[in-house]
């Protein structure tokens, strides 16, 4: 079986994630996709990030009628910050019988270079690539590297907690049950 593995801090998880997982499960050359959770990512501010534990159960509410989508803690077991290859390596040597695929944005593929082992994860695993609004791929790409033509959407974690914050309810933005989370547990709420 092929896993495509869609890594991200998902906080919170948006309609974005999901096309682009979906897409990638039914055009993406792979099987089906986990949706790695990172407890930290070494690229980004961890002062942002809310709990694990909430991010993990949006997750859950947004995977949770797919048949070939799911989740996948296992960075939650592993030293932090969460490099992927070492996630990498931690699911092959737990599914033996799997190949595992890295999925990415194009803002990323331009970015592998800062990326720990970057031309191991490219050799030994692959990478499917999707576009991002504004990062345009061009040229040849590297060996282990594929394109899918993922549709965009201009949507990010960063602007749904700003307008969160500000008292926005984005219900259409995110996966069915997700935005009733957040407000259920006044997540991303300024307080006063």
């Amino acid at each position: 079986m092929t896993v495509g593995l869609l890594g991200g801090s998902f906080n919170p998880v948006h309609i974005g994630h999901m096309i682009v997982a979906q897409y990638i499960a039914e055009f993406g050359g792979v099987d089906c996709v986990w949706m790695v959770l990172s407890p930290r990512n070494p690229l980004k501010d961890p002062a942002e990030l809310i709990d694990d534990r909430h991010r993990l159960a949006m997750l859950r509410i947004a995977t949770g009628a797919s048949e070939r989508i799911s989740v996948s803690d296992v960075e939650l077991g592993l030293p932090r910050p969460s490099y992927t290859i070492d996630t990498l390596k931690a699911l092959a040597a737990m599914y033996p019988e799997h190949d595992f695929r890295w999925i990415t944005g194009s803002d990323n593929l331009l970015e592998i270079h800062r990326w720990k082992s970057w031309r191991e994860i490219l050799r030994d695993f692959g990478m499917i690539v999707y576009p991002r609004p504004g990062y345009a791929v061009t040229g040849e790409l590297p060996a282990g590297v594929s394109m899918v033509e993922a549709p965009q959407v201009d949507i990010s974690s960063t602007m749904l907690r700003r307008d969160i914050a500000r008292g926005a309810w984005l219900n259409y933005f995110m996966p069915p049950g997700v935005a009733e989370y957040i407000r259920e547990n006044r997540l991303y709420i300024s307080q006063p």
